[in-house]
């Protein structure tokens, strides 16, 4: 007796993205069911899917939310937070229901959400965390402004004593003068994978160009080089703050383009930025992929 194999099932998906930050939505709150681990990592590589990270809506587990998202990054690892990730499921909640307020649940807690056009969407990405063991990192640091980590010769370092966050995931800012004078992508992998982050990080360096204003590149955990980091912006910007740096509102430019970032007095961090809808579509894995 033979058995015939049944077909892969089409995954809905909206393809957008938060300045060039590519972001995959998957809604699975109705009758259809979250994509198993190996069809995510497929997609994340197809070049009609693919994605820096993948926004899971699943059926909400708090009365007043919208859905409880659950966060993909390219690798297949699971983030807890993603600024630019939020704002495109905001703004995407926002055009099906014409409601302009929405909540949603990730795994970092709760995230409010105002849409005021697909130009400016506000995301209270909630209180940062400074304590070494909420960051976490695996020893203690009394101050972590700046902790002891560099990388290059122990007397002429190339880069060293990060300021650290947990904006939703782990951060670690470098402070440097020029951006683009740092080759990136040798060192992201290095550090994000760094010993003293047994939940690796997000590595970012910025440069502050005056009180206003900061200039950040990120290597995104889990993703690599990204054009934009939503949680990276909010972590350089509450950084900077806390050096007393910079204001209490600043602007972060990205090389997909600009956020606005503001620390309020009641200890909350609002990014505020646009989002792009590119299309929609469904995907199938590949027949031969799929054994089939």
């Amino acid at each position: 007796m033979t058995t015939t194999a049944r077909p892969p099932q089409p995954v809905h998906f909206h393809k957008m993205n938060g300045l060039g930050n590519e972001i995959l939505v998957v809604d699975a709150r109705g009758p259809q069911t979250p994509p198993p681990s190996d069809d995510v990592k497929a997609m994340a590589i197809d070049p009609r899917t693919r994605f820096d990270q993948m926004m899971l809506l699943t059926r909400p587990r708090r009365p007043g939310t919208e859905a409880f998202v659950v966060i993909f990054n390219a690798d297949g690892s699971e983030s807890s937070a993603c600024g630019n990730g939020t704002r495109c499921i905001g703004w995407l909640e926002s055009r099906n229901t014409g409601r302009s307020t929405f909540q949603f649940e990730t795994k970092a807690g709760l995230l409010d959400v105002h849409v005021e056009n697909i130009d400016r969407v506000t995301v209270d990405m909630g209180e940062p965390r400074f304590a070494w063991n909420e960051i976490p990192l695996a020893e203690p640091f009394h101050d972590t402004r700046a902790i002891e980590l560099q990388i290059g010769p122990i007397d002429a370092p190339v880069l060293h004593s990060p300021s650290v966050v947990n904006v939703g995931n782990p951060h670690a800012i470098f402070w440097v003068t020029d951006v683009d004078s740092y080759d990136l992508a040798k060192f992201g992998p290095m550090l994000e994978n760094h010993p003293i982050f047994p939940e690796r990080a997000n590595i970012s360096l910025a440069e502050v160009r005056s009180g206003t204003d900061i200039k950040l590149r990120v290597w995104e955990r889990g993703t690599g080089l990204t054009q934009a980091c939503g949680t990276a912006a909010c972590a350089a910007a509450v950084a900077a703050m806390r050096k007393k740096l910079v204001e209490r509102s600043v602007t972060v430019h990205l090389p997909g383009g600009k956020l606005q970032i503001t620390w309020t007095p009641g200890n909350r961090i609002l990014m505020t930025g646009p989002v792009v809808y590119e299309y929609a579509g469904d995907w199938t894995r590949p027949a031969v992929a799929a054994g089939i």
